[in-house]
């Protein structure tokens, strides 16, 4: 997704530059260890100009698909995420600018390919957990709680060994 710096300032005389484009990025799949599959970003904004930065205001829409925490049945995660990146013709960036994250232009292009996918790296949630009902049991295992559990236990539990019940009722005569 690149703009042309002239193509910028040409239109921004007629009024904003403004831009609404569909941008593949497969590559965040790669990057992201549990990302199972992205949809085609709607990106849309608009560009103002200050001197020698330009201001880019967007919005990402799409949809993620990734799994679930408890089950990892895919889970499908709409996103609409607003950002605001900065970038300059100066010839050089000061200090200033280098922690405010100001971005130097390169050749009269505005690239925002690169900061899209900063920005979807850092919006991607950490767990996602899906609505539909856990698995209660599956091939050689099955979930309990812990209450459970201990009911079943004592359901197998035999109450005792039969050959030592005459040493029970030995030691209950002496008392």
């Amino acid at each position: 997704m690149k703009f042309s710096t002239n193509d910028i300032r040409l239109r921004q005389v007629d009024g904003l530059f403004t831009f609404d484009e569909k941008v593949h990025i497969p590559e965040l799949v790669e990057r992201h260890h549990d990302l199972r599959k992205i949809s085609p970003l709607s990106v849309h904004g608009l560009v103002t100009i200050d001197k020698d930065d330009y201001i880019v205001t967007f919005t990402m829409e799409g949809e993620l698909v990734l799994p679930c925490a408890r089950t990892l049945v895919d889970v499908h995660v709409p996103f609409s995420y607003e950002a605001s990146e900065v970038y300059t013709e100066k010839d050089y960036l000061d200090k200033e600018d280098e922690e405010e994250e100001v971005h130097q232009i390169t050749g009269q292009m505005i690239d925002l390919r690169p900061q899209l996918i900063e920005n979807m790296m850092l919006k991607i949630p950490y767990r996602v957990f899906s609505d539909e009902d856990a698995l209660e049991e599956g091939d050689g295992w099955n979930y309990f709680t812990e209450d459970e559990q201990k009911q079943q236990q004592a359901e197998s539990e035999p109450e005792g060994d039969p050959r030592l019940s005459q040493l029970k009722d030995l030691l209950d005569e002496e008392d």
